[in-house]
């Protein structure tokens, strides 16, 4: 059982809070099962930490994004609220025209609920599943985008509509394309730790989003929806000592 921990700082706060933190378990607790039987969780972190975004990213971390895990907790803040204040802070010191591309990504951002604040927690819980051979406290340089457009395919494609999915898909790209000419020189091999210390949200995020498109495209068209082979595929890549860049083991430089 996971332990319940609310780091609020004041009972106004928490009371705030507890209906989103709520139907966040509600809905773990079934994707929790979901990843035990189908994708190999064994070992649960032993807490979630339910806090403010500012709390997250100033008090328990200096990582700009308000959802992390490491071995024994998950760390999140609960709030629609706060994720789409998060969401339409990417744009914030970016020199960007306007342009109806820019408006949808930001209507998309305004129309998020729980269901989407869902996906970042249930990507959170995805870490603790054996499938990913490294551990946490290892230095994970060489195929962290692997295991963070994982768990952000996983979360999302498991737990959302086809219809938001899609949406959230095309959301992404249009991101992507926003983005990647400014911020997207370098391998998806490159994604690591390293990654938090760019000079913005929108350079940080763009590794998650190239990501989830490189799995997507693995799962969906490589794989005919096979997650399991695209798993036994990595897992041979990771067994035979990881003797070229995954990107190149899988095809997906382009992304």
């Amino acid at each position: 059982m996971i332990k319940q921990i609310y780091a609020f700082e004041s009972i106004q706060d928490f009371e705030n809070y507890k209906d989103e933190i709520q139907l966040l378990n509600n809905n773990l607790n079934m994707y929790k099962e979901l990843l035990i039987n189908q994708f190999e969780l064994i070992e649960l972190p032993k807490t979630i930490v339910w806090t403010s975004s500012k709390n997250a990213t100033t008090v328990f971390s200096q990582v700009p994004v308000p959802a992390y895990t490491n071995r024994e907790t998950i760390y999140m803040s609960p709030s629609v609220s706060e994720w789409k204040a998060f969401y339409l802070s990417l744009f914030d010191g970016e020199e960007l025209e306007k342009s109806d591309e820019i408006q949808y990504i930001k209507n998309y951002f305004q129309s998020l609920t729980i269901d989407d604040v869902f996906c970042i927690l249930a990507h959170e819980l995805t870490h603790h599943i054996e499938l990913f051979p490294d551990e946490f406290e290892d230095e994970r340089n060489n195929s962290i985008w692997f295991e963070e457009g994982m768990c952000e395919y996983l979360s999302q494609r498991m737990t959302l509509s086809e219809q938001r999915y899609n949406e959230l898909r095309k959301n992404e790209n249009l991101l992507i394309k926003l983005f990647k000419p400014k911020y997207g020189g370098f391998s998806l091999d490159d994604f690591g730790a390293g990654s938090y210390h760019q000079t913005s949200l929108a350079s940080i995020m763009l590794n998650y989003w190239r990501s989830t498109v490189a799995i997507h495209f693995l799962v969906e068209c490589r794989y005919e929806g096979d997650v399991k082979k695209v798993f036994s595929k990595y897992e041979e890549w990771h067994e035979k000592g990881r003797q070229q860049p995954l990107t190149e083991y899988f095809g997906v430089e382009k992304f």
